[in-house]
């Protein structure tokens, strides 16, 4: 969810030499942010979730029907399976990459400024 995603990339983003603690990371989002701070990037994070599955339900059964054409194995074989889902993955990392950029970015920027918004 939202809330945790939030939490893993600022803990992720953090730098210095001690390792923020996930309970005061979040304690500290909550005392600068509120819990809106929580949902920050939500619109984009919806937004990728309807291109990952879009894109995932447009490639992933013609990537199938290329991988049984190609070679000749069954449908429900499982190098069949595997094939089709690692050419759908790729599609999916194509299509979600943009997304990622822009959630990370909503997610990491500062408090006080508001650098990005979820337009």
């Amino acid at each position: 969810g939202n809330p945790f995603d939030v939490l893993k990339t600022k803990l992720m983003a953090s730098s210095g030499k001690e390792v923020p603690s996930m309970v005061g990371t979040a304690k500290d989002l909550l005392a600068n942010q509120g819990i809106g701070g929580f949902y920050r990037g939500i619109d984009s994070n919806i937004a990728r979730a309807m291109g990952l599955n879009g894109t995932k339900m447009a490639c992933y059964d013609p990537a199938k029907g290329v991988v049984v054409d190609a070679t000749g194995w069954e449908r429900k074989a499982p190098q069949t399976t595997f094939f089709s889902a690692v050419a759908a993955g790729f599609f999916m990392t194509c299509t979600v990459s943009p997304f990622d950029m822009v959630r990370t970015r909503l997610m990491n920027q500062p408090a006080d400024a508001q650098i990005y918004n979820n337009a």
